[in-house]
């Protein structure tokens, strides 16, 4: 209690001093909005911040209380990122085809809704049924604590602020009339979103099309075993390079592997370039109370992923399926009601109208269960036909779950690994990620935390339907008997919500030299230490690894072995670029490439190609994705190609042994005649665009900035590289665009001090404004594969050669 009242009296002084230095920091240096002269004197009004910013438009936030925070953070973002969160704001008030058309497509951010129109339905639903409202009125610690509530309002009142005080000026939204004054429920609303991204958001367009059985509706084919248990793996595969747009790495090492025995942690989350599921950077403090910097998700009131003065926290998107299905058996006469124990049960109809931008306005239906709104399909390849005998209803536990703010707020409080784990099980509101954690004491620390329904292995054997006996081995969907009442899910005694687990069950290792994961189940989150025991729903035990799994634990293992880490080893390894499939498969390529018969192969269109000059390519390419490396873009197009067109069980000579997880499957098996097909394709794809087999990867790879083309560094998902980048492929040009990838990467120590050893890296950058400066820096940072000293102690901050401070206000 005495260092805690210490420090409180430390941060207090600070804030004094930074109040002293307002007077002269701000009439030298005007806010970074777009009208600086305007947002830098606001006067009158309730809520008030101070926010400084430093080098890169970093803002840290100094506020009284949480309410005070939140206005501060939303005035924050605003200024940074107004277009993106207006957008989502239009999503969440279900009038995105009011505006932009309801044919059009929405970012995929805040749902998987394919249309405008289909989002509209979706999320107009959540507001005519009162959703939020209700989940809002749960008391702690069920529902959102006073202090998130307070974040809310603020928030709102932030950027409602910020509106009312400054010009637009980013051309994606100036002067546009979607830009609207928000409430805290409209907030509330957007993390209700997040939270159901895995579930009911997964089958936004599934939930609005289910209609039952009648004229008109058209009826669909079930597919077979084999087809569904594959549809059902890809629906829910982080791994995938063209749907697995959220995904991260992430490692935690033990003070026995670093240079002064202090914790370190390196975060690697893989998420969007564009739209509303990026991340943005901030310090958060109240003097005393609350101080975490690091990344949040638009939109979020707190930081999502980041440290304090002695914890640092990433997470990684998890294996566990946080939803599931249950089969319902309706009645005969009546394909809207359905039978519990053979006792009938009227389904709920919801109507929802939606207006559209140059049309009537559309209406449907939408049908809801016990067990939450019926669908028509998990994806195109897993149709759940509605006839006249069955149905398959959602059930989404994150849909009650307001909790995730909470979470991440005491995830910013907590000091130790010992304090995190305590707080993710005493808040209970992540709903898709795993947390990897470590401390300036030396602790490390993997937990998949996260809310799932209570699917237990035994339930599932007992309960499963014929299509769910295909999918929850396979994929961890369970598909339950909604006719019988003894397959509900239960509660556990620690739990905070019925029908999910509690935190006893929750795979977790605490101590050990390294933790990693890479969107692999906790299985391997160290090597010599697997985890096991437990259910199938959190994911795998003794199946293939990802190629970045595989890569990922081989470099930290080599790290911890190597022992003496410091943040500067964090960085290297961000920046290694290594390509582990080029490592296993590079020389046999080559060696293959080369022993064609007169250096030709037949591609996929019949015609014969001479491949000699990328057999030598091959060869000399250093298996890096760096900028420099020379026939890293070939290899990249190559591998997709070989690996699309080849089943994967083909691709090896040695299998996947569960007794060598990180070293198999190996062996290229190039006698199949998709190798040379793949090689020869890839040639032709290159020739037309121009680009020698032996391009330098910086020659093909960028992004654009204002006219400035930035080259990226960085490879894709299916060759393993720890620095993951997806990018868009312009068959004349190369990749001109980064689709996702990296995003907000920290590398965090200790040494001792009251402040962190830290490095950061926003790779898009702050601002999705063009006009502003911060709109591509850091992504030049990036290319260059630089980071930013953080600041996070006030003296530090106030040293900045950047300094901007600015005391925002309601009028």
């Amino acid at each position: 209690m005495r260092v805690r009242r210490r420090r409180r009296i430390r941060l207090r002084q600070l804030a004094l001093i930074g109040t002293a230095l307002l007077a002269t920091a701000a009439t030298a240096s005007p806010a970074p909005a777009a009208d600086a002269g305007r947002a830098h004197h606001p006067s009158g009004g309730k809520l008030s911040a101070t926010i400084r910013y430093t080098e890169h438009g970093i803002p840290h936030i100094l506020a009284k209380d949480y309410a005070n925070l939140g206005f501060g953070t939303g005035w924050a973002q605003a200024n940074d990122q107004v277009c993106t969160l207006a957008d989502g704001f239009v999503t969440m008030r279900g009038e995105r085809s009011k505006y932009f058309g309801k044919d059009a497509a929405p970012d995929g951010s805040l749902s998987s809704a394919t249309t405008n129109l289909s989002s509209d339905l979706f999320f107009r639903g959540v507001r005519d049924a009162g959703t939020v409202e209700a989940l809002l009125k749960v008391p702690a610690p069920v529902g959102p604590s006073r202090e998130v509530r307070d974040l809310m309002r603020g928030f709102a009142a932030g950027y409602n602020a910020w509106l009312k005080q400054n010009r637009v000026t980013d051309p994606a939204c100036k002067g546009a009339d979607w830009v609207r004054p928000v409430t805290s429920l409209d907030v509330a609303r957007r993390g209700f979103a997040l939270a159901v991204l895995g579930g009911q958001g997964r089958a936004a367009d599934a939930i609005t099309a289910a209609q039952p059985p009648g004229a008109g509706t058209r009826q669909q084919r079930t597919p077979g075993k084999k087809a569904l248990a594959e549809a059902a793996r890809e629906l829910f595969s982080t791994q995938s390079a063209d749907k697995g747009d959220m995904g991260s790495n992430a490692v935690a090492f033990q003070g026995k592997t670093t240079a002064n025995g202090r914790g370190l942690l390196l975060g690697n989350p893989h998420y969007p370039w564009q739209g509303g599921r990026r991340f943005w950077q901030s310090q958060q403090t109240i003097p005393g109370e609350y101080n975490a910097s690091g990344g949040s998700l638009l939109g979020a009131v707190s930081v999502s992923i980041g440290h304090n003065s002695g914890a640092a926290w990433s997470h990684t998107v998890a294996t566990g399926v946080p939803m599931n299905l249950h089969q319902l058996a309706l009645d005969p006469a009546d394909p809207t009601t359905y039978l519990v124990d053979g006792k009938p049960e009227k389904m709920t109809k919801r109507t929802v109208t939606v207006q559209t931008k140059d049309g009537a306005p559309v209406t449907r239906t939408q049908w809801w269960t016990r067990y939450g709104p019926v669908v028509n399909s998990m994806g195109a390849q897993l149709p759940l036909p509605w006839t006249a005998t069955t149905a398959y209803a959602v059930n989404d536990p994150n849909a009650v779950n307001m909790r995730a703010s909470d979470a991440a707020l005491a995830l910013g409080q907590a000091r130790s690994t010992k304090e995190i784990l305590a707080s993710l099980r005493r808040t209970q509101g992540l709903p898709w990620v795993n947390t990897i954690a470590a401390d300036s004491k030396g602790h490390s620390l993997f937990t998949q935390s996260q809310v799932l329904p209570r699917i237990t292995d035994e339930l599932a054997q007992r309960c499963s339907t014929p299509l769910g006996k295909v999918t929850y081995p396979s994929a961890g969907l369970a598909i339950l008997d909604g006719a019988r009442g003894d397959c509900t899910l239960g509660a556990d005694k620690d739990a905070l919500q019925p029908g999910i687990f509690g935190p006893a069950r929750m795979p977790t290792l605490k101590d050990a030299a390294y933790a990693e994961n890479s969107n692999d189940s906790a299985w391997l989150a160290n090597a010599e230490q697997p985890l096991t025991g437990y259910e199938r729903v959190f994911g795998t035990i003794g199946t293939t690894r990802s190629p970045r799994t595989r890569g990922a634990v081989e470099d930290v293992a080599a790290m911890a072995a190597k022992g003496r880490l410091t943040v500067k080893d964090l960085q290297r390894q961000q920046f290694a670029n290594r390509v582990p499939i080029g490592d296993l498969t590079a020389a046999d390529t080559a060696g293959a490439c080369a022993a064609l018969p007169g250096g030709t192969a037949t591609g996929s269109d019949g015609k014969v190609v001479d491949v000699s000059k990328a057999c030598e390519a091959i060869k000399n390419w250093d298996r890096t994705m760096n900028l420099d490396s020379s026939g890293a873009l070939l290899f990249d197009r190559f591998w997709r190609k070989l690996t699309a067109s080849v089943p994967s069980a083909e691709v090896w000579k040695v299998p996947f042994s569960a007794a060598d997880p990180v070293r198999t499957p190996n062996t290229l098996n190039t006698a199949h005649p998709g190798f040379a097909r793949a090689l020869a394709d890839t040639v032709t794809e290159l020739a037309v665009a121009g680009i020698a087999p032996g391009a330098e990867l910086s020659k093909y790879q960028y992004v654009d900035r204002a006219g400035l083309q930035i080259p990226v560094g960085g490879g894709t998902e299916a060759l393993g590289v720890w620095n993951k980048i997806e990018a868009t492929w312009d068959p004349k040009a190369g990749y001109t665009a980064v689709a996702h990838g990296s995003s907000y990467i920290q590398a965090v120590g200790w040494d001792g001090s009251r402040c962190p050893v830290a490095r950061t890296l926003l790779t898009y950058s702050q601002s999705s404004n063009p006009k502003s400066p911060y709109y591509g820096d850091q992504t030049e940072l990036f290319s260059q594969e630089r980071m930013v000293k953080a600041r996070f102690c006030e003296k530090d901050i106030y040293r900045s050669p950047k300094l901007k401070v600015v005391r925002v206000r309601e009028r």
